[in-house]
């Protein structure tokens, strides 16, 4: 498998990841269970799942008061962005 095959993979993984840990957190807050830590969910967007987390937060209305969630998951995002063209001009 090629570096470009890898780097998709990776991106596809983490964004589902934090997708889904958006939706765990959620599920967690309405069973008044142990929640997943806010760290944690923007570690899941630093390291490439910025994606997932923003789409987590609008399909399940999570953390969508958060003015820290509201502004730095859009940040994250576009750096997630602006490293993975860097990688693919890297590539190419």
């Amino acid at each position: 498998m090629d570096s470009f095959g890898i780097l998709l993979i990776y991106i596809a993984l983490i964004n589902i990841v934090g997708f889904a840990s958006m939706g765990a957190d959620k599920q967690y807050a309405r069973s008044s269970r142990r929640r997943i830590p806010e760290k944690r969910l923007f570690a899941l967007g630093w390291i490439g799942g910025a994606l997932g987390v923003w789409i987590g937060m609008r399909v399940w209305r999570h953390k969508t008061k958060h003015r820290s969630f509201v502004v730095g998951i859009p940040l994250l995002l576009a750096l997630n962005v602006a490293v993975v063209v860097c990688l693919l001009r890297l590539m190419a």
